[in-house]
């Protein structure tokens, strides 16, 4: 069940939406609109997923015992956006054991190699079979595997819809496969094969999360139920929405919430940008009951009540919920820079010892720099780094908050290009844009390919800039050619702004 506190105050909205739950339940796919009407009938199943899900139950039992005989132990997951967020979020909630990689950075991948792959299940999961970053890491760990003398039918597991390139290869390659509902959205998936199978993998029951997202859900069409009125509270708080789940049991639910409603809602120059806080020092909706709004419930429920919210709200915004057209325009860009070898053509000027700026014109003094980068009605920090090793430049973002009072936002890339990047190019374009690259000690290359992964996260951040400049939108560009020095000198200049 779920329970929000904190939101008694009716307004006009809250009608509006008690008179399309129904519809929504039975999954009307008229609800936002003409033109998003198409999209939307085939992108509605994650409304019956507490039921539907079921069915995968009886394979994922036997995929957990085929593991359990193998002598699994180390359990990688390569995997994007929706089709990670949401295994992490269980993983940690349960204490479960699950790597996940989500990342093009070097030294990132390199680290995910380091597992015994004697002993590691390697998950591949990918909605359309062909995201670049899933790709590449799974032709690495194919050639790994190869190179160990080990089978790849015995280490390894697919995740994806029916009939995509990763089906048909991972069919040829004897490599067991879990295929995914194919009308239900990335982000939109946590309770589909794509949440489930990892979290069947490292040991979770998975059918307590069913039950709890299934009770949850028949409140939902109530009057004025906990989906109306967060969505309607989210609706009419302006565009930024900050929330906080450290103090609670779900560990990285916000980072999971924050895809889900940045991506579904920027667009058309509209949107609700989540901020995730690593402190609760402002106004926040929490999990636990430490803040005013708090949203009480089981993780299962948890999941399902902001699916339903994000729904509604785009009914609200008259926005298309399940379409994401600036993520494609930056794959498109990534794929034209490394056909090109833009990559090879940037030109930088040191500020320091251990960071260059590769931003046209501007101060060459960090502090005056951030300064200037802060101008826009919000902040985002784009960094493209190991966000294991390179964890502490998160400290970056309360920093920058605090001394410019605005919303400030932080993505490792290429993850939030899956998630906050929609809304970064779609929403209000009101953004100012720190990214933030750096050298990396490992070279690998992708394997099949005329690239490494250091060209290929280079370019990722080269179109993303691109992509946020053809928009007239302020990005200050900082390399880290060392990157524990350059983290201590950036977070020691953004506290004299």
């Amino acid at each position: 069940m779920i329970k929000v506190t904190g939101l008694s105050q009716r307004n006009s909205d809250w009608d509006k939406l008690n008179g399309i739950t129904a519809k929504l339940a039975v999954k009307d796919p008229s609800l936002w609109g003409e033109q998003a009407a198409t999209e939307a009938a085939i992108r509605l199943d994650w409304i019956d997923l507490p039921e539907s899900s079921r069915e995968l139950l009886p394979q994922l039992d036997a995929l957990s015992a085929w593991s359990r005989e193998l002598g699994h132990r180390d359990f990688i997951l390569c995997g994007m956006g929706g089709s990670s967020l949401a295994p992490e979020v269980i993983a940690a909630h349960y204490g479960k054991r699950l790597t996940i990689l989500d990342s093009t950075d070097p030294d990132q991948v390199a680290r995910a190699l380091q597992s015994e792959l004697t002993n590691s299940c390697i998950i591949i999961a990918s909605k359309s079979g062909s995201t670049i970053e899933t790709a590449a890491q799974r032709s690495l760990f194919k050639e790994r595997l190869s190179a160990a003398g080990l089978s790849l039918s015995d280490h390894m597991v697919v995740i994806t819809d029916p009939g995509s390139p990763l089906a048909k290869s991972a069919s040829e390659d004897g490599v067991r496969t879990v295929l995914a509902n194919p009308k239900v959205g990335g982000r939109f998936s946590a309770l589909s094969a794509f949440g489930l199978t990892p979290a069947a993998l490292i040991g979770v029951d998975v059918s307590l999360l069913l039950d709890d997202a299934h009770d949850a859900a028949a409140e939902f069409t109530k009057a004025d139920s906990s989906v109306v009125r967060m969505a309607a509270h989210l609706a009419n708080s302006g565009t930024f929405a900050n929330f906080y789940d450290r103090s609670s049991k779900f560990s990285g639910l916000s980072d999971w919430i924050e895809q889900l409603i940045a991506e579904s809602t920027g667009k058309d120059g509209k949107g609700v940008l989540p901020v995730v806080l690593e402190n609760l020092k402002a106004s926040a909706i929490t999990f636990d009951g430490s803040s005013e709004i708090s949203v009480l419930g089981d993780l299962g429920a948890q999941f399902i009540f902001w699916e339903w919210v994000t729904a509604l709200l785009c009914f609200l915004l008259g926005v298309d919920p399940f379409n994401q057209p600036n993520v494609t325009e930056a794959k498109e860009r990534t794929a034209r820079i490394l056909e090109s070898g833009g990559t090879k053509q940037i030109t930088a000027t040191p500020v320091s010892p251990a960071i260059e700026i590769r931003s046209q014109g501007g101060s060459l003094d960090l502090s005056d720099s951030l300064r200037s980068a802060a101008a826009g009605g919000y902040i985002s920090i784009m960094a493209y780094l190991d966000r294991i090793q390179d964890s502490a430049l998160i400290e970056l973002r309360e920093i920058i908050a605090d001394r410019t009072g605005k919303p400030v936002t932080f993505g490792w890339g290429p993850r939030f290009l899956h998630s906050t990047g929609q809304f970064h190019k779609g929403g209000p374009l009101i953004g100012s844009f720190i990214q933030i690259t750096g050298e990396a000690k490992h070279q690998l290359q992708v394997p099949g390919t005329r690239y490494s992964f250091n060209d290929l996260i280079s370019a990722q951040a080269r179109g993303d800039c691109q992509a946020l400049r053809a928009r007239q939108l302020p990005v200050l560009e900082l390399h880290l050619i060392d990157r524990a020095l350059g983290i201590s000198e950036l977070i020691a200049a953004a506290k004299k702004i």
